[in-house]
Order: structure tokens, then C-alpha cells, then sequence
């Protein structure tokens, strides 16, 4: 006997869900697998390579990126009613934005907008006294170097950023001096004595997840795998996250 159409639909879509699994944040999806994640890029502030820095992001196939270069601080956040992005990436330093811009970006925070924030941005909304509790510090750093190579241990095998990985080696920036929250969970860590232990941790603030990650001074950084990886995967977890925790809320 034939099938009836309604029977044939729901096949079709029983099949679709088992062939198009969802994208881990330890996955690098085949281009145009899945709805691109829409990433907010945010610079300015501190010299930098530009080309280069771009290109790390030019190379995730599932993400579309916009690139920011702030003048004042926080241009990005003077309207977010229509906010269009997944997740935010801080790369600037030292800006303050006004008081309604920083409601804004606290806004989207209490919605739960994924944040990676890395290397001098620890220092991006520095004038901004609850910037602190965003990064994830007590105490800012006290002092830098640059020029050093340095070992990077992966502290948390098992969480999805860092799932797979092995320790590698680097050469980048040290930073010392400052104290990260207790309450936040630690993924990578070195032994290098002219810097302090942690090197990446992952917090919640409000209701966003939020990863920082101290390496990406400049091109040697960006051009080292394992760091353009652990940007890419910090993307795609924060990103879901900021999802499943939505989802969580609703329930």
C-alpha cells in the first residue's frame, strides 16, 4: 500500500534530525553544516596586527565575524534592542564607555550573549570598575613581558573547549600580578615563573558564559594552531552555552 504523504513528511524529518547533528564546541563543521554563528569582534585601543589577527577568524567556516575598532568605548553597545550576534570577543584595552553603554552591554549579559574576552582585554572596560567581576579577576596584573616562550598545560581535559587537546608550546607575552576569582574554573595553566599560573578559565557572569584566555599578543601567537583552535572552540561553547542556558531558563 502507499504511503500517505503525512507518513513520507515524517520520515523525511526523522531522517533529517539523525543526519545533522548539533555542533560541538571541540568540532570543526564541514562549511554550510549548520546556521553560521553571528560573532561581534571588538578592538581599538591597543596596537596590533590587524591582517593577520582577522584572518584567525576569517578561517572558521561557521561563523561570520564583525569586526569593531572602538573609538570612545562601547560603540557597539548604544543600541542592542535588536541585538543580532551569538557571541561577543573583546580584543581592546583601556576604554570606558558611557553609563547607558555599559547598561547595555550588562543587558546582554543578563541575556545570557556569549563572551570570550582575550589577551589586553583583560584591560578592555579597565575604567569601568565592574569590568573586574566580568574578566573574572580580584586584582589586575601588576606587570608584562613580552618575548618569552613558555609551556601550556591543559588543566581541564575534559571540558569542551579544551577536550582533545595535549600541552603545547608557545611563544607570547607573560603577565603578572593579578589574582583571578576563586569561584571561577581554570582550563589552562602554565609553569613559566614569569607568569601566574592560570592562563584560561571560564566563569558565569549573570547569566553569560565567559571565557578568557591571556595568550595573543601578536602574530606568533596568532599564527600558533592550538591557539587559533582554542579561539574557535571558546567561540562555539560560549555561544552554545549562552543557548542551553536559555533554554534551561524557559523550562
Amino acid at each position: 500500500m502507499p504511503r500517505s504523504p503525512s507518513l513520507l513528511l515524517t520520515g523525511l524529518i526523522s531522517a533529517l534530525l539523525v543526519t545533522s547533528p548539533a555542533i560541538r564546541a571541540d568540532e570543526k563543521p564541514a562549511a554550510g553544516s549548520a546556521k553560521k554563528l553571528q560573532v561581534l569582534v571588538v578592538a581599538g585601543g591597543h596596537p596590533y596586527s590587524v591582517k593577520p589577527f582577522r584572518a584567525i577568524f576569517a578561517a572558521y567556516a561557521d561563523m561570520d565575524c564583525t569586526f569593531v575598532e572602538e573609538k570612545t568605548g562601547g560603540e557597539a553597545f548604544e543600541k542592542v534592542d535588536a541585538w543580532p550576534y551569538d557571541a561577543i570577543v573583546l580584543y581592546n584595552y583601556m576604554k570606558k564607555p558611557s553609563e547607558k553603554r555599559q547598561e547595555n552591554f550588562l543587558k546582554l549579559l543578563d541575556r545570557g550573549t556569549g563572551l570570550v574576552i582575550l589577551h589586553h582585554a583583560i584591560y578592555g572596560y579597565r575604567p569601568w570598575p565592574e569590568f573586574q567581576k566580568i574578566v573574572g579577576v580580584t586584582r589586575w596584573l601588576s606587570g608584562a613581558k613580552n618575548d618569552f616562550d613558555f609551556k601550556i598545560h591543559i588543566e581541564d581535559p575534559q571540558h569542551p573547549i579544551t577536550r582533545g587537546l595535549s600541552d603545547f608550546a608557545i611563544h607570547d607575552e607573560v603577565y603578572q600580578g593579578h589574582t583571578i576569582d576563586p569561584q571561577v574554573h581554570v582550563l589552562l595553566t602554565t609553569d613559566q615563573s614569569a607568569n601566574v599560573k592560570a592562563i584560561a578559565w571560564v566563569h558565569t557572569y549573570r547569566h553569560s558564559p565567559v571565557f578568557y584566555l591571556q595568550l595573543g599578543h601578536g602574530e606568533s601567537a596568532y599564527k600558533c594552531p592550538q591557539y587559533q583552535d582554542i579561539v574557535g572552540r571558546a567561540i562555539r561553547w560560549s555561544a552554545a552555552a549562552a543557548v542551553d542556558g536559555a533554554a534551561n531558563k524557559s523550562r
